[in-house]
């Protein structure tokens, strides 16, 4: 039984996701080029210039949570969670699960699981990132 794994492809204003278990996402990335070919003639009517760069983030699935700071630390334990974590990408996770927190509830709950050491956070060229504190749960 696989986990909920979610890849997302933004191509300049369009944007796909792709959701299932791990497998079943991987299977549909290998058939990627077909369909962005397909995606891409469906979008054509907008006659934007796609960037020549498509711009990838993949985020993992958590399951639903009943508060911002269980949803960041579910977030944090995860293999993503394992590399430091700007506020805006953990903004970026919590709405592809479909967690939509203003950044202001999210600094104040960031700053608080600090406090707690829950997490650690440092300052970066990327301005500030988060980790679990030591390690995973």
């Amino acid at each position: 039984m696989g986990m909920p794994f979610s890849f997302r492809v933004k191509m300049g204003q369009q944007e796909i996701e792709i959701s299932g278990t791990r497998e079943e996402v991987i299977k549909t990335i290998e058939e990627l080029p077909s369909l962005v070919a397909s995606i891409s003639k469906a979008f054509e009517s907008t006659k934007g210039e796609l960037a020549s760069q498509p711009v990838t983030s993949t985020y993992p699935s958590i399951s639903s949570s009943a508060s911002c700071s269980e949803a960041v630390l579910r977030l944090l334990e995860t293999d993503w969670g394992g590399q430091a974590r700007t506020l805006t990408e953990l903004g970026e996770a919590l709405k592809a699960n479909a967690f939509h927190f203003p950044s202001t509830t999210l600094s104040g709950v960031l700053a608080w699981l600090v406090r707690k050491n829950k997490i650690k956070r440092w300052k970066t060229d990327r301005g500030y990132v988060y980790v679990l504190a030591g390690g995973k749960a």
